[in-house]
């Protein structure tokens, strides 16, 4: 019995090497008090107003890498109140805060803003102000994975500027409530730049103006939604072409802004990819949720981010994740990973946000699961399993995938790769393509334009799939090592049992003999006959571990 129980620590630490060696490391430092203040969505400051409605004016000077300018908070009252908290990056000083035509008193704390008003605004009353400020922005390292902004040049040398501020927030360039679970319902996007320079934002241009400073003015319109950490600011020598799409609710119009070097390899690049994507996503996502916004794809001078209506673009034109295929399979060379995965964040990130990012693995796992779907539909299904599968060798195991809440803190990098192999489990379970295929529809369409917490969506899965996935996604989603189906032989009988960190683990699987068809068996926390199997043995017995990412131990 204990040669027994060593094999299995054995198996688990192998399955899970980071999760082991975590119990060896220091336990991480405590969240400060900016921590909470940026990460907090129940704290009276903020919930006492619900925002309606943005607009962010700002001038850029490339050469001096300042911004300055305002932006309008127009809001309804949650409740009697008479101070709020919104943020913006202590880097950035805030000039002056503006009430009904009046400068009001305002305090700072970190990187939190709190304005007082001179009496109480009255639950339901709709209301606004507007904070002015100016500085020089954190300049990112290693966009898109650090925030803040890039300054570079493009092949003429000419300044090439652009945001990506995802996880570090929003208000690292601009004022703004910066948390996802309140969204404006509209937003209107102004950026001056030098006169030869464009912007390319979110949402429609409504307007360019010549100003008199030798600047020119974008204005861009957002109809719709949107969380902070997608409003984007592109700035560059920008050439326009464009294309449209018959989708789903109509024709929907394909907008590309690229630098002049790049505008053959651009039509070629993105003439193979959109369309089959938009296709696709469509086919198992639904309708392409900002139809009154557009689709654009815009040059970066960083890899990529999904902003929405205005997806960064910077593989440099290649297929593959910079000419890579992460799957390792070959099938991720056969298109272009940003314009996919990006583009995917349209409905799993930017159409369905959650509230808190410590649900960040409602964007990435589907996301991520999204290329293997859109591999299924150009080249099968057979070929879209096998990416999903070989999606697995990114998979660390080195902390839980949902995050700490309430104090702005994703969980493990995790939750792309083993998110999607989790999601392509259930699809397996489910055993019903279809059913599977509007369950991610009805996601799309049940949390349009919303803010979600990751309970929602599990819950949303377990109704309408009739089966109670509660302990698969507790295994995944909140644990770091896998779940291993334990199978042992005595006098003829075939034995299994599962062992999880998760109290009662019953997750269905599929077992055969080979050369037979799979059936499912549902093991639990305990050994018990399985009778489908009743005199098999090592070599005649196999566990589906193509689909199923799990550990199995024979005995």
């Amino acid at each position: 019995m204990k040669k027994k129980l060593l094999v299995l620590l054995l198996l688990l630490a192998a399955i899970a090497p980071a999760a082991t060696a975590q119990l060896l490391q220091p336990k991480p430092a405590a969240y400060t008090r900016a921590d909470s203040l940026r990460g907090s969505l129940t704290t009276p400051l903020r919930t006492c107003y619900d925002l309606n409605y943005y607009h962010l004016d700002v001038k850029l000077d490339p050469a001096q890498r300042f911004i300055s300018g305002s932006n309008l908070f127009r809001f309804t009252a949650a409740q009697d109140f008479t101070r709020l908290q919104f943020d913006l990056f202590a880097n950035l000083k805030v000039e002056k805060v503006v009430y009904k035509g009046k400068e009001v008193p305002f305090t700072r704390e970190a990187n939190a803003v709190f304005v007082t008003f001179p009496k109480a605004i009255a639950k339901g009353s709709r209301d606004e102000f507007t904070v002015y400020y100016s500085g020089n922005p954190t300049v990112a390292k290693k966009a898109p994975w650090d925030g803040g902004m890039v300054f570079t040049q493009d092949a003429a040398g000419k300044p090439w500027v652009a945001t990506a501020c995802q996880g570090t927030g929003a208000s690292i360039w601009w004022p703004t409530k910066d948390q996802q679970a309140d969204e404006v319902d509209s937003m209107l996007i102004s950026i001056s730049v030098p006169n030869g320079l464009k912007d390319v934002s979110n949402g429609r241009l409504r307007k360019t103006t010549k100003l008199k400073d030798g600047y020119t003015r974008f204005d861009w319109a957002v109809r719709n939604p949107i969380n902070n950490y997608d409003v984007a600011l592109n700035v560059g020598d920008y050439q326009h072409f464009a294309d449209s799409y018959q989708g789903e609710k109509g024709p929907l119009t394909l907008d590309y802004w690229v630098l002049p070097e790049n505008v053959a390899k651009a039509k070629a690049q993105f003439a193979a990819n959109v369309k089959p994507m938009l296709k696709s996503m469509e086919h198992w996502f639904g309708p392409y949720p900002w139809y009154q916004d557009g689709y654009k794809l815009v040059d970066a001078p960083h890899l990529g981010m999904e902003h929405q209506s205005a997806v960064a673009y910077g593989n440099k034109y290649q297929n593959g994740y910079l000419g890579r295929d992460r799957s390792n399979t070959g099938w991720g060379t056969k298109w272009d990973f940003i314009i996919i995965h990006e583009s995917g964040h349209e409905w799993f990130g930017n159409n369905i946000t959650t509230k808190d990012i410590a649900d960040m693995w409602v964007h990435e796992s589907f996301t991520c699961y999204s290329e293997a779907l859109f591999t299924e539909s150009q080249f099968g299904k057979q070929a879209g399993q096998e990416y999903v599968h070989g999606q697995r060798r990114n998979i660390q195991n080195d902390s839980p995938i949902i995050g700490p809440y309430g104090v702005n803190k994703e969980g493990s990098g995790d939750m792309y790769d083993k998110g999607s192999a989790m999601l392509n489990t259930i699809r397996t379970i489910l055993n019903n393509d279809e059913k599977w295929r509007q369950i991610l529809r009805g996601l799309s369409s049940t949390f349009y334009h919303q803010t979600v917490t990751g309970q929602q969506v599990m819950d949303y899965i377990n109704r309408e799939s009739g089966q109670d996935f509660t302990k698969v996604f507790d295994q995944y989603l909140r644990h770091t090592s896998l779940p291993v189906l334990e199978i042992r032989f005595e006098e003829g009988k075939t034995l299994a049992r599962w062992v999880s960190e998760v109290e009662k683990f019953d997750m269905p699987v599929r077992v055969r003999r080979k050369g037979g068809e799979y059936q499912f068996i549902k093991p639990t926390a305990r050994f018990a006959e399985i009778k489908e199997l009743a005199g098999a043995d090592k070599e005649t017995l196999e566990v589906d571990t193509f689909n199923f990412y799990i550990g199995v131990l024979v005995d």
